[in-house]
């Protein structure tokens, strides 16, 4: 079976490169010297710190892991490239709300940087799969656990614009 594909925007890929760097770079060296410290306390078998650092590290190294799966399978949208004519992975939308008569902004990435704190919505989220392939000025309908809600497409722009 092949592995989903990542999509990500370029700012996306760009930060977990960062991550990644960091936790084998920097990361692995302080909690490397953190369980040569602990082992020098003697006795391994109730050095609070001992085991607080090797927690640690099979932390890092499990981040470090899943990272390295996300990159390896990436799919980096090219955000100038992206066909404003419809919404896309890579938009950025404003939509209106027709029931709160509320305008909200988004920006359509993949499931992996989906964050909607910061307004990024995966596309294969319900409101993301419902608003992908939508023009200005339609009316899309997304189903809810708590009914039917409708948004009208009010912009289609390029992320970060």
């Amino acid at each position: 079976m092949e592995a989903k594909k990542n999509i990500l925007t370029y700012e996306g890929l760009k930060k977990y490169e960062d991550e990644l760097e960091n936790l084998k770079v920097v990361k692995r060296q302080e909690v490397a010297q953190k369980i040569k410290e602990a082992r020098a306390q003697g006795d391994l078998s109730e050095n609070a710190e001992y085991d607080a650092a090797k927690d640690e590290q099979r932390d890092i190294e499990a981040r470090i892991d899943e990272l390295e799966k996300i990159l390896k399978n990436a799919e980096v949208i090219v955000e100038d490239e992206v066909d404003l004519d419809k919404i896309n992975v890579g938009c950025q939308v404003k939509i209106l709300d027709i029931e709160m008569n509320q305008e909200l902004d988004y920006k359509i990435v993949g499931s992996t940087e989906a964050n909607s704190l910061k307004g990024k919505i995966s596309n294969e989220s319900p409101v993301g799969r419902a608003l992908i392939g939508a023009k200005t000025g339609d009316i899309v309908k997304v189903e809810t656990p708590g009914g039917e809600l409708e948004y009208q497409v009010l912009e289609i722009q390029r992320a970060g614009v």
